[in-house]
């Protein structure tokens, strides 16, 4: 049994390499499996494709509930396809409370980009997780990247002020915010807003382009009393709408202006390390407690 399973895994880490999406979806069920019989399976399979791994952007996309995430990606993702890049999206939908199950009905709602050829979506439940992302996204990551994505944006269920564990595993951070919602008001609070690299008010259209660009120098007035969490990068605050495609070329060139600038000062690598950091001690605690239960 245990010859078959390294077999399988042999393979499976070839096709994966090779950008099969098929064995891409395979290796993310498996990882992402509570079964402990595929525990040691899933530690092989990472463990063979960590060498091909690290090489993408990953970008945190949070923000409020009804603040037009899924729709930001789906335009936002199409026109980083435009640009030549492969773009994985790790959907992080939440759970019920009650039956633990989740709807996982994103790809829906980017319908036009999961027809692209270069692009994967993968919706998983957060099941209980705090954070907003779910306890596998990490690795799903690393998969993702063997698979020669070059861009893996993770959407985050909403989040709150304390809910931040996606800022531990990205590189760039985008807080999507809609005006009139109250949100203004918590710009001057630390939480997440000071843990973004870019702060977007979407749904600048039609009669709300106004209160957008109001929206957006409240917050950027709000910045300058917060720390940034990049290491010489400036947050700047934007507007844009998902729907007429508006203020997107400029955050795409922002977004290739921060990795630039961050693997250029050393930043990115240290925020990479820091990560890895992380992501030890969490494995270390979870390992502790599957152990113990």
């Amino acid at each position: 049994m245990q010859k078959q399973e390294s077999i399988n895994i042999e393979r499976l880490q070839k096709s994966l390499l090779a950008g099969d999406i098929k064995s891409l979806s395979k290796a993310i069920t498996l990882i992402e499996s509570n079964s402990p019989g595929h525990f040691e399976a899933s530690k092989d399979l990472l463990n063979s494709i960590l060498p091909y791994t690290g090489k993408s952007l990953r970008i945190g996309i949070t923000g409020v509930p009804g603040a037009g995430k899924s729709t930001f990606i789906g335009t936002f993702g199409l026109l980083l396809i435009e640009r030549g890049h492969k773009v994985a999206v790790l959907a992080i939908d939440p759970s019920s409370s009650l039956t633990r199950g989740s709807i996982l009905g994103d790809k829906t709602r980017m319908e036009k980009l999961s027809r692209s050829e270069n692009c994967f979506i993968r919706p998983s439940p957060a099941r209980g997780s705090l954070g907003g992302v779910a306890n596998q996204t990490r690795e799903t990551m690393l998969l993702c990247e063997a698979a020669g994505y070059e861009r893996v944006i993770v959407e985050s269920v909403g989040v709150g002020q304390s809910e931040i564990e996606l800022r531990s595993m990205v590189d760039y951070l985008m807080l999507l915010l809609i005006s009139g919602g109250g949100d203004e008001l918590q710009g001057i609070k630390k939480g997440i807003i000071e843990i973004a690299d870019t702060i977007i008010i979407n749904k600048a259209d039609g009669q709300n382009i106004n209160q957008a660009k109001i929206s957006a120098m409240e917050y950027s007035s709000a910045l300058k009393y917060l720390n940034h969490y990049t290491e010489g990068w400036d947050v700047a605050v934007k507007t844009c709408s998902a729907i007429e495609t508006t203020g997107l070329q400029e955050l795409l060139e922002l977004t290739d202006e921060f990795e630039k600038v961050t693997k250029e000062n050393g930043a990115f690598e240290k925020t990479r390390n820091e990560q890895l950091k992380e992501w030890m001690d969490k494995l270390f605690l979870e390992r502790l407690k599957s152990k113990f239960l």
